[in-house]
């Protein structure tokens, strides 16, 4: 029976710990988050002091270039908020990004198009029970692994400012 609950109990622990951040100094808040899609990663801020830097963060289908229609599975890019949360997200947790803003709505319109919404951080489909998705698969959003995602959500009050560069 040892032999059997040895390896079951070191493959938890390693799935336990995949994406996993090293513990934060209690009360850390964020005041602006940057992503830079190119070198996939989401640093968190506060002041001019860097709190935490999550790699290889996965995007949407089409991941090169700025999201200007419903459906185009890219990701926006530009200066957006935090403008909300979903506990209750069918990707574990989502903080909402406030794509579309003024200009990303106007461009559509201009081509007769709908800019799309609904652009979260979030991390990993909640029927989803092995490793994080080691690709991008989001419809336009930033995608974390669980633990990097419940770090986040501590840590990032809404309203505050998100980057995303190219």
């Amino acid at each position: 029976m040892r032999l059997i609950a040895l390896p079951a109990c070191l493959l938890l622990a390693a799935c336990d710990t995949a994406g996993s951040q090293p513990p934060l100094p209690a009360g850390t808040k964020a005041d602006r988050l940057l992503v830079d899609k190119s070198d996939r990663v989401l640093i968190a801020y506060s002041g001019n002091r860097e709190v935490v830097r999550y790699r290889n963060i996965r995007f949407g289908d089409a991941p090169t270039g700025h999201k200007q229609f419903e459906g185009d599975e890219r990701t926006p890019e530009g200066k957006y908020r935090i403008s909300g949360r979903n506990p209750k997200s069918a990707y574990h947790l989502s903080l909402r990004i406030s794509y579309p803003n003024a200009s990303d709505r106007a461009f559509a319109k201009a081509k007769g198009r709908s800019p799309g919404g609904d652009i979260f951080i979030h991390g990993q489909p909640n029927a989803w029970f092995g490793p994080p998705i080691a690709r991008d698969w989001t419809d336009g959003c930033i995608a974390l692994s669980n633990a990097e995602i419940k770090q986040l959500w501590d840590i990032v009050p809404d309203g505050i400012p998100i980057t995303i560069r190219p």
